[in-house]
């Protein structure tokens, strides 16, 4: 056992002798030639460098995240086309589907993240959850083909599909979520276990290990942008089958070469039930709440570092002021250990470590801050469901070609390659030069440079909207009757702002949770970043219903009605502006509050 002090040892001087230092060198050497961070081999022994980790796997999942994305968008970018098209829903509950199914994939990413922290580790969990992937892509493509696609081609802009048969429809909606479970295990882990491949005690490691998060980011962008383009047009015009099949074999391969960087890859050990440890630390604090204790965390129960390594196979934690009732759970009291043979065993729901109670502190700071995300999430959903349906009451035509209205995602995605490199080589830099310091903007800065990009994307949308319906009653040549004569190239100030404002916030999500979770929690700080977009998807659902419910009053069409002309979209891109701008001053006052994570070393 280790008593915390607010001392620190000073080592003992000792005379120098030629050999001890001979050899203290050469086992510096042999240590150089494995990693420091605790990363083990697929074999469970210590990771050598020259043998695993680094860019060459990290190139594995890039490249498998870029596959993987490329299948998941094939379904996701033209979903709420298929449900008006094939499945006849109208644009409102066909906007509302998208929303639950695709807050339901989020949803699920804390089913994996559970998995990977407390029992099979990240490498086994991305596994797993891909087979389900592409077992659920599998079984949508048989079931439009053999249930709902009929006539053959139908589900276009012009030929309507026929009535389906209840089970045809059920097998639609079990496929699609299989798709939700499998990508949704999946992909906290792979954003946890690519920055595994570097070794953070490394300098150029550690390097290395920050810019993966852009090149993650940027993988992911890159494989939606075939989706977007290629596998959007193809949709768009009645080849559904077709698409769903590609989507099918991209998740396929990026399964195979996932297996295939096996040999190359670093692991870290699952460090037990992060559940448990919480609420442990939570009851032992409960039951010494009338204690008395010295304020700056003196002589709170700890154990030394080889000993925690042993228990529990990750880094300590160092106190922290804040949440001062927790520090109770450390603090050592009568009853605490009972002596059994010849030892003390400690007993852990009244007498917790340091680690664990700064867990359950780490989890408390990050919750508001996770919050505050939630809202952009609303204004990023809109661009799979009504920013579709508003370029579908668009002019489309670009001489003989018709664009697809999911099709203009693929501004997005530019939008997020330019800004990446903008941020890197321009951005920075200058920010660097102004601040004196190589830090520049912190992960929070940048999240919340994302959240007023947001509400500059809302305030494109709207006023894009309300010129669309000024001239949605003009004479159009070549556009549907329910169209309007603006093209649907205006949408692309939307598309652009909002991947400008993904390089802020979501990247700085990735960096800032992978950074402040504890280790025992890494997984789980991943799926932060996917649940706040799976409530953020949940949110713009009941948004969406509250605006109809209210809007559409005695009788009258609503802001988001089946026919847009009719109704008042730019109003609620106008709300979004509005209650984004509140919510990022929020997030100013919680960023503020934030304590970062202190690790041991």
């Amino acid at each position: 056992m280790v008593v915390s002090t607010a001392k620190s040892k000073v080592p003992e001087t000792k005379k120098e002798n030629p050999g001890a230092r001979e050899v203290e060198m050469n086992v510096g050497e042999a240590k150089s030639e494995y990693t420091m961070d605790g990363s083990v081999d697929f074999r469970g022994n210590p990771a050598a460098k020259a043998k695993s980790g680094g860019w060459v796997a990290g190139a594995f999942v890039l490249v498998n995240q870029g596959l993987a994305t490329l299948a998941f968008f094939g379904v996701n970018v033209n979903l709420v086309l298929f449900l008006t098209r094939v499945l006849q829903r109208n644009n409102a509950d066909a906007a509302n589907d998208v929303s639950k199914w695709t807050g339901t994939v989020y949803i699920f990413s804390l089913v994996g993240a559970f998995l990977s922290d407390s029992y099979w580790g990240r490498y086994k969990t991305c596994a797993v959850f891909q087979v389900i992937f592409v077992l659920g892509l599998v079984l949508l493509s048989l079931s439009s083909h053999l249930f709902l696609i009929k006539p053959s081609g139908c589900g276009d802009s012009h030929t309507p599909c026929g009535t389906h048969s209840s089970f045809g429809v059920k097998m639609f909606y079990l496929s699609i979520y299989m798709v939700a479970l499998g990508n949704g295990g999946y992909q906290p882990n792979i954003a946890t276990f690519g920055p595994d491949q570097f070794d953070e005690e490394d300098p150029r490691e550690a390097h290395s290990k920050v810019s993966f998060f852009s090149y993650f980011y940027l993988a992911l962008n890159l494989g939606s942008l075939f989706s977007n383009t290629f596998l959007s047009y193809l949709e768009d015009h009645g080849m559904w089958t077709l698409g769903f099949w590609v989507s099918s074999a991209s998740a396929c391969v990026a399964l195979v070469l996932f297996l295939s960087g096996t040999p190359r890859y670093r692991h870290f050990k699952p460090c037990g039930n992060p559940l448990s440890r919480i609420c442990q630390a939570v009851v032992a604090a409960s039951r010494k709440w009338k204690v008395k204790m010295q304020p700056g965390g003196v002589e709170l129960y700890d154990m030394d570092e080889e000993e925690f390594q042993e228990a529990n196979g990750c880094k300590k934690m160092l106190h922290t002021e804040g949440f001062e009732f927790l520090d109770r759970a450390a603090f050592v009291t009568t009853g605490d250990f009972t002596l059994q043979g010849q030892s003390l065993l400690r007993n852990p729901w009244r007498l917790c470590t340091i680690t664990q109670v700064e867990e359950v502190k780490c989890v408390l700071r990050l919750i508001p801050i996770w919050l505050c995300t939630i809202l952009y999430s609303v204004v990023f959903t809109q661009m799979a469901s009504l920013f579709v349906v508003q370029g579908a009451a668009m002019r489309t035509t670009v001489g003989a070609f018709s664009v697809p209205p999911s099709s203009m995602s693929a501004f997005d995605i530019l939008g997020v390659v330019a800004f990446i490199f903008l941020r890197d080589r321009l951005l920075h830099p200058l920010v660097c030069r102004i601040k004196k310091s190589r830090v520049g903007l912190t992960e929070l800065q940048r999240m919340g440079v994302g959240l007023v990009i947001a509400v500059m994307a809302m305030i494109a949308a709207g006023t894009v909207e309300h010129f669309r319906l000024k001239q949605a009653r003009a004479p159009c040549s070549g556009c549907s009757g329910a169209a309007s004569s603006l093209h649907i190239l205006w949408q692309v100030p939307q598309y652009a702002l909002i991947g400008a404002s993904e390089v802020f916030m979501y990247v700085g999500q990735l960096e800032f949770y992978n950074g402040q979770a504890p280790y025992g929690l890494k997984s789980f700080g991943s799926a932060l970043y996917l649940t706040s977009m799976s409530f953020g998807n949940f949110f713009s659902d009941l948004i969406v219903t509250a605006v109809m419910k209210i809007t559409a009053r005695g009788g009258r069409a609503g802001w988001i009605p089946e026919n847009l002309n009719h109704g008042h979209l730019d109003r609620f891109y106008f709300l979004l502006a509005a209650l984004t701008s509140a919510d990022f001053v929020v997030f100013v006052a919680c960023a503020k509050w934030y304590k970062s994570t202190k690790l041991e070393g």
